[in-house]
């Protein structure tokens, strides 16, 4: 499966709508009980891009974004408005943001990551199109240096001399793109209707490492 390393028209993402997507299976037993199963071990992200259109040059240029892309042979990056950092909407990003592991002393590479949670529970979120610069490391709660960052896996690399020690922990800030594509291999322009005010359909899914 190819993956092309270019972004969705930033300014068109901007006002997309879509968010995390799950599947359960509910079961009603006789007593009037339920049974739940959660079907897939990760949540995977759904939007609509045509919500971001608004005139004849934007469909434009997503017609020849998703011609380049050969419709939904390969993957692209694409910015959530609401959620592409490792810190809460409006914060600064921070070295200290996200927990990505522990050191042992002999383990050189970590794998960004991003943790939802509460008192019930927790979600850890692999992140693999962190966003070239953004990236920050911490051990210890201190700058970490002899670091470089896989900006097309988000693989987080220690220099030899640099290695975490056993117990430190490490943790990193970064803004961060999703891999999705384009859940179509057809996209229907009717430039009446667009006149009028309809806005078409493009929707595009997360896909998985």
């Amino acid at each position: 499966m190819g993956f092309h390393e270019v972004r969705f028209p930033l300014r068109l993402s901007l006002t997309t709508g879509g968010g995390p997507v799950r599947r359960t299976d509910i079961v009603n037993l006789s007593n009037g009980r339920e049974s739940r199963n959660r079907r897939w071990r990760e949540a995977r992200r759904s939007y609509d891009a045509g919500s971001g259109v608004r005139s004849i040059a934007d469909l434009y240029e997503v017609l020849a974004f998703f011609e380049a892309r050969g419709g939904e042979l390969n993957g692209f990056r694409f910015r959530d408005p609401f959620d592409h950092g490792s810190a809460p909407p409006g914060m600064t990003l921070d070295a200290l943001d996200q927990v990505i592991g522990t050191g042992d002393g002999a383990t050189v590479v970590f794998q960004l990551a991003k943790t939802y949670g509460d008192a019930g529970g927790a979600f850890r979120r692999v992140i693999t199109k962190p966003v070239a610069g953004s990236v920050l490391v911490a051990v210890d709660g201190v700058a970490a240096g002899g670091v470089s960052c896989d900006y097309t896996t988000g693989a987080v690399s220690f220099a030899p001399g640099s290695v975490p020690a056993s117990g430190a922990v490490v943790t990193a800030g970064f803004s961060f793109d999703v891999p999705v594509r384009f859940a179509t291999d057809r996209i229907d322009i009717n430039l009446q209707a667009f006149d009028a005010g309809r806005i078409p359909t493009i929707p595009l899914i997360e896909v998985m490492p």
